[in-house]
């Protein structure tokens, strides 16, 4: 088999060269110029003859240079063309011809030998971090497979149109969300949420893009066009993190733009100022090879090389580690705000509790019959996606009770829904809705646990509906989490009673919590929390509700990347898994990930500024600055790339 850069005439027998080929376009010229300066060295030790002659070395170098420096002096040229006069390119021009001039061949040779390995080593390194997030990018479905006129048709995921069926064989990845027609299914969800366990959709549950079938062939009713799919939002996400940068990024970026010239002039200076001391001082005796050389030292460790690839690459490791785990920030500068977050509030309903709820209890009053009851609350909620509303209509579907056309639906937030049915005029939502329009009702409801629907119609009381919900698996153990992380400040907002939001609270070890709050109610307590300047809010939230908060806050988290859209455009950050746990997971990867960076920082100037001072002093050789360029930018490197260890 060949490859398939290789003519198929080519045997089976005869190989594919196309690897070696690869392997030497790549490191050829390294190898190479290692090659010959470590040959030119034990020559020139050995006084061998030849080399002696005049010339034989410095052609012998010249090749052993120009095999690793044609790249870096297209850069340097293609920068001062741009006029961009002063970047590592010019700076490694500099120092490698300076040392040239002055018969210092191996030297320059190694400057520019180690600095393309630097290079080399920083490409892999900055590639290998960018792979994490590509990964998802490589999810997009290339064709679609459409039921038309009773035959399938293969398409591309964009031709397909709202309302048309697909079908998705076993190991296909869906390409478009809809709803499911077929039987249950199981489908691989780890492409959106980052975890491998199948989940099993029934018919007419939702199906998203970017899902993998792994039982029966399925067949899919479409409900939206490719660009709107989730799959679709969240390679946005992907690709727009890396634009987003961090403070310290942008920094550094600032100090490499004033730092590079600013060295560039003290090595000139290191060169000119003993020049003119001489001229005052006849003592003194100026040789300008040795201080070209402590200049050309300067210039080599001044390089910022260390700082303006590892810094970016420490948070392309923290982004990719994230998203790895079902996380996705949407930048550096997501990743370091979440850092310094000292107070987390969270949204009950959803976030730390299932909001998959069950009707417990329903008694009807008022002269209106159970069924009645049912049959008029259902109907009013039947095109809601509310939790409660959904549970409300699978209780009626389950009790075989068909539900009445509706009309004239007007929603309260915070309340409920007001509609016609038939010549009646229906209310449906909580208690507060009904004491709004002065509807009288049981007064006992009030301190009823539970979440409570209530329904009215022509204006009387016609029943209620108790609702149960579920705190999430590992609700509890976020909270300790978050706790272990010394966060100080935990709190929980809902819209729930205040008595059902307590007894959530005390189960998960929260002790502020606040309910009955409307969501302008949980704008305001936000804001009450911002009043006091060191409090760094971060806000979890799953709702559309939850949007204003979310972008109140200083970081907002969308918990659940298969959520409300306009809770995830407006977050931060997106746990995808829908587990409240993966928020301690963020904080702790923003920690780790500032904790390099800063590592990295220290590292790098702190050594720098060692070898600047021996070089201005004449004691550091071109050797030594080699180290604290590429060697520092190696090191630094590798400390980064720990990020990638985290896992799960």
């Amino acid at each position: 088999m060949s490859c398939h850069c290789c003519t198929h005439h080519e045997s089976a027998a005869s190989g594919c060269s196309c690897a070696s080929h690869s392997f030497w376009g790549e490191y050829g010229g390294i190898l190479l110029s290692a090659l010959l300066l470590a040959v030119g060295i034990g020559l020139n030790l050995s006084e061998v003859s030849f080399f002696q002659q005049r010339g034989v070395a410095l052609v012998w170098f010249l090749a052993a240079y120009l095999s690793v420096a044609v790249p870096v002096l297209k850069e340097a040229f293609e920068g001062l063309r741009h006029r961009d006069y002063f970047n590592e390119f010019t700076l490694m021009l500099i120092a490698t011809v300076g040392a040239f001039a002055i018969g210092e061949y191996p030297e320059g040779v190694a400057v520019m030998l180690f600095y393309s390995v630097g290079e080399h080593f920083q490409e892999k390194a900055v590639a290998k971090a960018r792979a994490n997030i590509s990964d998802l990018v490589d999810i997009h479905p290339e064709k679609a497979t459409v039921i038309r006129d009773g035959h399938p048709v293969t398409v591309p995921p964009e031709a397909v149109r709202p309302g048309e069926i697909i079908e998705v064989k076993a190991g296909e990845r869906v390409p478009l969300d809809g709803v499911l027609c077929t039987d249950t299914a199981d489908f691989n969800t780890a492409a959106l949420t980052g975890e491998s366990l199948p989940r099993s959709i029934a018919p007419g549950g939702e199906v998203l893009a970017g899902m993998i079938v792994t039982g029966r062939m399925a067949r899919i009713r479409v409900s939206r066009v490719f660009k709107d799919s989730a799959l679709s939002r969240i390679l946005r996400l992907v690709e727009e993190a890396s634009e987003r940068k961090a403070p310290t990024e942008l920094f550094i970026r600032k100090f490499a733009r004033v730092y590079t010239p600013a060295v560039t002039g003290l090595a000139v200076l290191i060169v000119l100022l003993p020049y003119l001391w001489s001229l005052a001082d006849a003592a003194f005796a100026y040789i300008f090879s040795d201080w070209l050389y402590r200049a050309l030292v300067f210039l080599v460790v001044s390089c910022p090389c260390a700082l303006v690839v590892s810094i970016p690459l420490s948070y392309f490791c923290g982004i990719g580690a994230a998203s790895r785990t079902g996380i996705l920030f949407k930048g550096g500068n997501c990743l370091d705000a979440l850092n310094s977050v000292n107070t987390v509030v969270f949204d009950k309903t959803g976030t730390l509790t299932q909001g998959s709820f069950e009707v417990q209890a329903c008694q009807a009053a008022g002269g209106f019959t159970r069924e009645e009851l049912i049959r008029l609350t259902a109907s009013v909620e039947q095109n809601s996606t509310h939790p409660i509303a959904q549970a409300i209509v699978d209780y009626a579907r389950r009790s075989g009770i068909a539900l009445s056309p509706v009309s004239g639906v007007e929603e309260t937030a915070g309340y409920g829904l007001a509609c016609t049915i038939g010549s009646r005029q229906i209310e449906v939502g909580n208690a507060r809705l009904l004491s709004q329009n002065g509807i009288d009702y049981p007064k006992e409801l009030d301190s009823m646990d539970g979440t409570l629907v209530v329904c009215a119609a022509d204006g009387r009381y016609a029943g209620c509906f108790l609702l149960s919900d579920v705190l999430k698996t590992d609700a509890v153990e976020a909270i300790h989490a978050l706790k272990k992380l010394n966060i100080p400040h935990i709190e929980m907002l809902s819209g729930d009673k205040q008595s059902i939001v307590t007894t959530f609270a005390r189960k998960l070890g929260i002790t502020r919590a606040f309910g009955d709050l409307l969501p302008e109610g949980k704008v305001k307590h936000l804001e009450s929390l911002r009043k006091d300047v060191s409090n760094r809010i971060a806000f979890v939230g799953d709702g559309i509700n939850d949007s204003p908060v979310l972008a109140l806050s200083d970081v907002g988290i969308a918990m659940g990347g298969l959520g409300s859209d306009a809770a995830i455009e407006t977050a931060d950050v997106v746990i995808q898994t829908d587990q409240p746990l993966k928020v301690a997971a963020a904080i702790l990867i923003s920690r780790r990930t500032r904790n390099i960076v800063w590592q990295n920082i220290v590292l790098a100037v702190g050594v720098k500024v060692v070898v600047l001072a021996l070089g201005a002093l004449g004691i550091a050789t071109l050797w030594e600055a080699v180290f604290a360029d590429v060697g520092v930018a190696l090191l630094a490197i590798l400390n980064a790339m720990r990020l990638q260890r985290i896992r799960n």
